[in-house]
């Protein structure tokens, strides 16, 4: 009779190495799945961790906002209180000192026309 002793030795050879190489993958499975479950724990802790930061952040900035909006309105009253004030102080200088008020324009007009004339003269030579 004919042994087949190579035979078999080859098929346990090779079943060692399927075995083995099963082994391995399923190892390695393992460890992905373990990184993967850590790294998504490591990802939801930043996430917790940044999420408080963020959100004051963007409160900070709304109440920024807000607050340039409201300088905003009030130098734009203080603005046209002034203006209004000046208005109001003219008019009063003008009843006051009607004579004056005019004198005053009048020079103040052809002060700006002779100023006008010298620009547009400068500009055509």
């Amino acid at each position: 009779m004919i042994t087949n002793k190579p035979f078999e030795t080859s098929n346990t050879l090779v079943d060692q190495a399927s075995d083995s190489a099963e082994r391995a993958i399923k190892s390695t499975q393992r460890m992905a799945n373990e990184t993967l479950d850590s790294l998504a724990g490591s990802v939801h802790d930043v996430r917790d961790r940044v999420a408080p930061v963020l959100n004051r952040s963007s409160e900070q900035l709304a109440a920024l906002a807000q607050r340039g909006v409201d300088a905003v309105r009030d130098s734009s009253q203080q603005l046209k209180d002034k203006a209004l004030r000046a208005s109001d102080t003219t008019v009063g200088y003008i009843k006051d000192e009607p004579v004056k008020a005019m004198l005053i324009a009048a020079a103040t007009g052809a002060a700006l026309m002779a100023l006008i004339g010298l620009l547009s003269r400068s500009r055509s030579h």
